[in-house]
């Protein structure tokens, strides 16, 4: 009887749902409530409900720019990273700041500049890969020749070259960690400046490979577990480097694919809940190896960006711009991912009066406004055969003015505002 009894309280306990479960059906219960309020509704009202709300965004992105509140303290060292996340928004939705508050800005990023190369996260702080990155992007994204000519290339060169590890691949800063996160955002800073090399590209690749897990996704660092930011890091990276090919692409795409949930939305890792940041991080991953597939159909034709044919690049050998990889056109193709089910997501779950949010019940900040305007202009392209034509007719949920600017998918800086960099760059002297 003892026996009996005992067996029945493992059977009852094994069939206790877990924490995570309870989480995740809690969560999907709010997600399916949104929804069902959506589809009951007419069909006018729907419109009004999908639609992007433009003016309450810029009011609190702009405002993020003026002031931040004392609770904005404990991100001292990441004020670029505020800066990028702001202003590619602002740019996302097609709109600018005045000259006064971009020329502040610009100011304020050449104070953060070290005398040895490099952003810190403030002025006076010591330089590192995240901030340098946040800080170029912000700066090619603001454009003009004050903003452009403001970046030392020749310093963050030497501050790469530094950053640079015996792995392979890079350290966040002098003595700081080595992962996926620092190779992409060096080798991602030194392509958009035109100054990759082989001597930063070597390497590289080899230590990207050892993070890709059984999965199929990119960890940090080997040994860890597969993750949407460090996926997208590693696939961008690989791209640029033109390497790709060295990545088990199908096993990658495999567990990319089945990250988008039940809500529409992606989660980062497995069994995890899912999160609006994501919409990027594995969209933007999602719209990579779409256009590798396009390049491999066939598309030599294709219209890249600097106009150069890449083909007779030997692997390994870094590239002028993106690779092989199509931008400004590629053969249309199926997107890999729901693209309407993530912009539902998007605009329904995320968005709110003046930002955009994690999910239901967690609050709005500029990181995850950044990362899903992002997400929803990779959803919204995500069909067009050119990247800075219109959304072809049932690609955009919503009204038409929800449509956002296109971005180049390896950097996320809007399409325009890349092009006029790379054109800058492209005209700067050898180091």
């Amino acid at each position: 009887m003892e026996s009996s009894s005992s067996a029945a309280a493992v059977v009852a306990a094994e069939r206790e749902p877990t924490a995570s479960q309870k989480e995740q059906w809690a969560l999907e219960s709010q997600v399916f409530h949104i929804y069902q309020l959506l589809y009951n509704i007419p069909p006018n009202s729907q419109a009004a409900m999908l639609e992007l709300q433009r003016d309450s965004h810029m009011e609190y992105l702009v405002k993020g720019l003026r002031h931040l509140g004392p609770s904005f303290s404990v991100l001292d060292a990441n004020r670029p990273w505020i800066c990028y996340w702001i202003f590619h928004s602002i740019a996302l939705l097609g709109e600018s700041v005045d000259i006064a508050l971009e020329n502040n800005v610009i100011d304020f990023l050449s104070r953060c500049q070290d005398q040895h190369g490099g952003y810190g996260g403030g002025p006076g702080q010591m330089p590192h890969l995240a901030t340098t990155y946040a800080a170029v992007n912000t700066l090619i994204t603001i454009g003009g020749q004050n903003s452009l000519a403001s970046i030392n290339r020749a310093r963050i060169y030497s501050f790469l070259r530094r950053m640079k590890h015996t792995s392979g691949g890079f350290s966040m800063h002098e003595g700081g960690e080595v992962d996926v996160r620092a190779c992409y955002t060096a080798i991602s800073v030194a392509s958009v400046l035109n100054v990759l090399d082989e001597e930063l590209v070597q390497g590289v690749g080899n230590y990207i490979v050892s993070c890709q897990t059984y999965e199929g996704g990119i960890a940090g660092e080997p040994g860890s577990e597969a993750h949407g930011g460090y996926t997208f890091c590693g696939l961008a990276t690989m791209i640029i480097i033109n390497e790709v090919n060295r990545l088990n692409l199908a096993s990658l795409t495999d567990w990319l694919v089945f990250r988008q949930g039940v809500e529409g939305g992606f989660q980062g890792r497995t069994n995890k809940l899912v999160d609006g940041c994501y919409s990027f991080w594995q969209g933007g991953a999602a719209a990579l190896i779409q256009r590798l597939h396009a390049a491999a159909a066939g598309s030599a034709s294709s219209e890249v960006s600097d106009d150069e044919d890449s083909s007779d690049r030997e692997e390994g050998q870094p590239s002028d711009d993106e690779s092989s990889i199509p931008i400004r056109r590629h053969t249309e193709t199926e997107p890999l991912f729901q693209s309407q089910a993530l912009q539902q997501y998007i605009l329904l779950c995320s968005q709110v009066e003046g930002g955009f949010r994690d999910k239901p019940g967690k609050n709005r900040d500029h990181y995850h406004t950044c990362y899903c305007l992002s997400g929803l202009s990779v959803a919204q392209y995500c069909r067009s055969k050119d990247a800075d034509s219109a959304p072809l007719p049932g690609s955009l949920l919503g009204p038409y003015s929800n449509l956002v600017e296109p971005v180049n998918p390896l950097y996320n800086i809007v399409l325009d505002q890349y092009d006029e960099a790379h054109d800058f760059f492209s005209k700067a002297p050898t180091l």
